[in-house]
This record gives structure tokens, sequence and C-alpha cells, in this order.
């Protein structure tokens, strides 16, 4: 397939490009012990199971006392500024290498549902920066992912752009923004489907 098959490639983050689901286990746990709750509460699997949803849908489902609750988001939006730059989380195997080598004929771009925070900590703790042109998260624009995607299409003209991401939720946003969806099958989520699987991160090299 010829490199003009797209001309930008956006990439989710959790499950995608790194597993910090650890990290967020400790930040929700902080924040919930605040609040006199077990600090044992929120488990990896518990985490991995929200994956991909918006930050009031995932604690409408684990944390249902706090479902609306500003003090609480506000709380777990400091602890995540505190202690993310510190955690962070491990990159797939090659997402380094692949980045550099996509960014020759490409503008990379990241649309993630995480908080205001989760992106820039992100390119921070990795050193991914520097390959970025432009992201959006839930956190930035109060948007949903096909949202936030159509509006990254459109800011930079994008007209056959690929989005990157390892959950249902993923695919069926890029359907509805229309984008070409390619799986990140190592990931958090299943895809019955896809049009493009992933069966490690540098599979995208042969993609484009």
């Amino acid at each position: 397939m010829s490199v003009s098959r797209f001309d930008g490639i956006i990439f989710d983050m959790d499950g995608t490009l790194w597993d910090a689901v650890d990290s967020y286990c400790r930040i929700w746990n902080v924040t919930l012990g605040h609040y006199g709750v077990s600090e044992s509460t929120i488990s990896r699997d518990l985490l991995i199971s929200m994956m991909g949803k918006t930050i009031d849908v995932i604690i409408e489902n684990i944390a249902p006392r706090f479902s609306g609750d500003k003090d609480f988001l506000r709380r777990l939006e400091q602890n995540e500024r505190d202690l993310m730059p510190r955690l962070g989380g491990r990159l797939y195997e090659g997402v380094t290498e692949t980045m550099k080598a996509l960014c020759q004929s490409h503008r990379l771009y990241m649309v993630s549902n995480c908080l205001r925070q989760g992106l820039p900590d992100f390119l921070e703790f990795t050193g991914l920066s520097p390959y970025i042109t432009d992201m959006l998260s839930n956190g930035d624009t109060g948007l949903n992912k096909t949202d936030n995607i159509a509006l990254i299409v459109s800011r930079h003209n994008l007209k056959s752009p690929l989005y990157v991401g390892d959950t249902a939720g993923d695919y069926d946003a890029c359907i509805k923004a229309g984008v070409t969806f390619a799986w990140a099958a190592y990931g958090f989520g299943k895809v019955d489907n896809p049009p493009f699987t992933l069966s490690q991160f540098s599979d995208i090299l042969s993609i484009i």
C-alpha cells in the first residue's frame, strides 16, 4: 500500500502506545483514600475494563458515589498531575523507533479520552513530543472521541487519516467520524472485524 494512502495518523494513548494502568490504579486509590475508601478498591482488571471510556462514565461505573462530584474530579486530576510524571507507564515494544520512522512521511496526532494533563504527561515521560503535531483529549474539550477525532481532521484538513486504537469504542468513534481504523490487538480491548489489525506496534509500517 502506498504512503499516500493516509495523509495523517492519529493515535489513541492507553492500550495503543503504552500501559500505565498500574499508575492509574495508584492515582485512583490515593484519591479514594482521601474520602475514607480502602486504598485497594480499584484493581488493574477493573480499570482495564473501563479503558476507552470518558472519565464521567468511568466514575459512574466504578465509584458511583462520586458521580457528578466536582470536588472528587478535581482531586483526581490533581493527584494525576502530582503522581503521573513520576509513575508514568511502559511503552509497548517498538513504539519509539516506529514513531521516528513514521514522522518522516506522515503527520502524527493523538486523541484520547484521558484527563486534561494525560497527553502532556505522556509525551513528557516518554520523550515522544517531537513526533506529535497536535493532540486532543476529553479533558481538553469535554467532547467525546468521535468529535475530537473530527476536530483534528478538520483542524489539519486531513483527507484520508488513519486512527490507531485498541477498543471497540475506538472503532465505533472512527466509523462515526468517517476515519479508517487500525486495531492494536496487543492492547486492552476486543474489536470484531477491524479494517486493519496490528499484532505489534511496528506492524503499522506495513499498513502505510
